[in-house]
């Protein structure tokens, strides 16, 4: 463990009550970062600027000291910009991850036909190397990662391959939050080469994301992950049979509780600070 005694916790997430909400456990990180602020961890929370989160009722603002940054997906580069906001109750700052390519748009993952968005799959990598690359500009390291959301999913393979050797994230634990699918068709053909950011990751690493369902990128997260929290009682068989407690993973059944009391995760939190 790192000489620093401050314990830091990081959120990735892709909902948030009251930002986004997709399903309940947007309500349930809400309680947990919460909670967590409160018990004396530092926590940050990272997350999508998606174009229907209202700017101004939210009191978001640009961070203009961290934006700057131009993230590159397949040799083109996309300029970041980085707003954040005050977690209502609390006083706890979230960041705001926003580009006009990928988040000026005023629907999250389909368009007004109910179509499904050919660049989600960039969005997400877009999203993945920006909450990480913001880490490091803040020079802020997180001992516990939490990643929550299909769009997320990247994040964990990211940490275990083209960031493993990043000073910032040498001793985080990652968290990876599995739940039933939110969408059932396939990213789009070039996700696997666009996704592949760095020489680091091999092909056996992007095995289990190679197909770009739902269901791959879950198992694929989990695969890569140090604990998987099942997020839902609504998780098929094929992915739970996929992610077992092995002597290197630690797995979280679901709790129905948790949308009342958060403890556990909680204390999840603190039993990895101390690993």
């Amino acid at each position: 463990m790192s000489a620093d005694t401050k314990k830091r916790v990081l959120i990735i997430a892709n909902e948030l009550s009251p930002y986004t909400e997709f399903t309940d456990f947007a309500h349930i990180l809400n309680k947990l970062a919460i909670k967590t602020f409160d018990s004396g961890l530092e926590i940050r929370v990272i997350m999508p600027r998606f174009g229907l989160i209202n700017e101004r009722r939210h009191r978001l603002h640009e961070v203009v000291r961290l934006s700057g940054i131009n993230v590159i997906i397949d040799k083109d580069d996309y300029p970041l910009m980085i707003k954040v906001a005050s977690l209502p109750s609390a006083r706890l700052q979230v960041y705001f991850m926003d580009n006009e390519d990928y988040f000026k748009r005023k629907a999250v993952f389909r368009d007004d036909q109910d179509n499904f968005f050919d660049d989600n799959g960039e969005r997400m990598i877009f999203f993945c190397k920006s909450a990480l690359e913001t880490v490091k500009k803040f020079g802020w390291p997180p001992h516990v990662i939490h990643c929550h959301g299909w769009m997320t999913s990247l994040a964990p393979l990211y940490l275990k391959t083209t960031y493993k050797k990043e000073p910032v994230f040498g001793y985080s634990k990652v968290i990876y939050t599995a739940q039933a699918d939110q969408f059932s068709e396939t990213l789009h053909a070039n996700f696997a080469k666009k996704a592949m950011i760095s020489a680091e990751i091999k092909d056996k690493d992007f095995e289990h994301f190679k197909e770009g369902t739902n269901s791959a990128l879950t198992i694929g997260a989990g695969k890569a992950a140090d604990v998987v929290v099942f997020g839902s009682e609504e998780i098929p068989s094929s992915i739970t049979d996929e992610l077992k407690p092995s002597r290197t993973k630690k797995v979280i059944p679901y709790d129905a509780t948790w949308t009342e009391d958060v403890t556990p995760l909680l204390e999840l939190y603190k039993s990895l600070t101390e690993s």
